[in-house]
């Protein structure tokens, strides 16, 4: 795989400054930006080493009610294997 595990998540307004900072303070498990501000959509580019971590993170997340919607999507900036 050439390219990261992709997923896009919601996260609560109030808390998205501590979320940032907190899923930061990981390094190397993902790369985190702002999808659409007004939404509060976040996307994640995930290694696929550091994917149980990750998903470990955003239970915790869940579970505080920080994270309000969380899915794996395809890779919007798409894959390819090597031939």
């Amino acid at each position: 795989m050439l390219y990261c595990l992709y997923y896009q998540a919601k996260i609560r307004p109030s808390d998205c400054w501590f979320f940032v900072a907190a899923l930061r303070s990981f390094e190397h498990v993902a790369f985190d930006r702002t999808l659409d501000v007004e939404q509060n959509l976040f996307e994640f580019f995930v290694p696929e080493a550091m994917n149980h971590d990750f998903l470990q993170l955003i239970a915790y997340f869940q579970a505080q009610g920080t994270v309000t919607e969380f899915a794996q999507k395809e890779n919007r900036l798409g894959s390819v294997r090597p031939e």
